[in-house]
């Protein structure tokens, strides 16, 4: 929008969760969140007077705030029933469209195009890794691995982690938040340090996508990370449970690898995630096949053994 339409003034509305994400973006003219009363916050928006507002969400929230506010909008046109259709029946009659490609459906009228350039992100300096920062196996050269995520069926469970770390047998660094750091200790403690270095809870989300950013590649879980390294141009090994890339979130402009295990008359049974596995078994990530190999570090896997 700032290069189609570089003379409007761009705000940008989130959860305070995500305000990191965005505030240091330079095409954002101004942050807003809600912070208490969601109230207080129409009266804020009220008082800049837009012209326009674009709702990618499309909830009861963001409804709410439209029709208070009584400006013109363009909403996300989001497939509920045929989604519903799809986890609930397994009848896919989704767009194979990626879930970006649907939210620039919302400024098409307003003249704007899709760049073709993929997402961006950008890390404030302050945020920054330094090599030093690492221990000496990993400063130099290492493979990202985003091994959290929210929900239960949307992760590896530990053997498997284990068992893939092993078969990437190059240096590791784990990603994940504080609650992944358990984990990511029992991954060190079977592997070793040389191999791997758990970074969970260690480093913030800016932080982490430096460490993204510096990687040779990435293996992610279906979660957050894994758009930041799309958004930095990294090829992504994108790891698959119970949700599928057919509901339009798989690694957008950017090289990838899916690994999932297809077949499954159970898949998907949640677009989110689930807190554990509905019919016990788990095959979506226990028969995981492990099949792939990462041509980008075969030369320098030599090196460093």
């Amino acid at each position: 929008m700032k290069k189609q339409l570089p003379d409007i003034e761009l705000h940008y509305c989130t959860k305070p969760a995500y305000r990191s994400i965005i505030e240091h973006n330079p095409n954002v003219d101004k942050l807003h969140s809600v912070d208490g009363s969601l109230f207080r916050l129409i009266r804020q928006l009220r008082a800049e007077q837009f012209d326009y507002i674009i709702d990618l969400q499309h909830d009861l929230t963001t409804s709410l705030i439209k029709t208070l506010l009584g400006t013109r909008s363009y909403t996300l046109d989001t497939p509920s029933v045929r989604t519903w259709f799809y986890l609930r029946w397994k009848i896919n009659t989704l767009s194979p469209r990626h879930v970006v490609d649907r939210f620039l459906e919302t400024v098409r009228p307003l003249g704007v195009e899709n760049d073709e350039q993929g997402l961006d992100y950008f890390i404030p300096y302050k945020d920054e890794v330094e090599a030093d920062w690492l221990p000496p196996s990993h400063r130099h050269n290492y493979v990202a691995f985003v091994m959290g995520g929210r929900y239960v069926t949307k992760r590896l469970p530990l053997p498997r982690l284990i068992e893939l770390c092993r078969k990437i047998n190059y240096p590791v660094v784990l990603l994940g938040d504080k609650e992944d750091k358990a984990t990511g200790d029992a991954i060190a403690n079977a592997l070793g340090d040389e191999l791997i270095f758990n970074a969970c809870g260690l480093f913030n989300l800016n932080q982490s996508a430096s460490l993204l950013q510096q990687a040779r590649v990435v293996f992610s879980h279906d979660t957050g990370l894994m758009h930041v390294a799309a958004a930095l141009k990294k090829k992504v090994y994108s790891i698959w449970g119970s949700s599928t890339p057919q509901l339009g979130f798989f690694p957008y402009k950017t090289p990838y690898v899916l690994l999932e295990k297809t077949g499954l008359a159970c898949r998907p049974c949640s677009q989110t995630g689930l807190g554990n596995c509905p019919l016990k078994h788990f095959r979506c990530m226990n028969e995981l096949p492990f099949d792939f190999e990462v041509k980008e570090l075969r030369q320098k896997k030599k090196n460093f053994e």
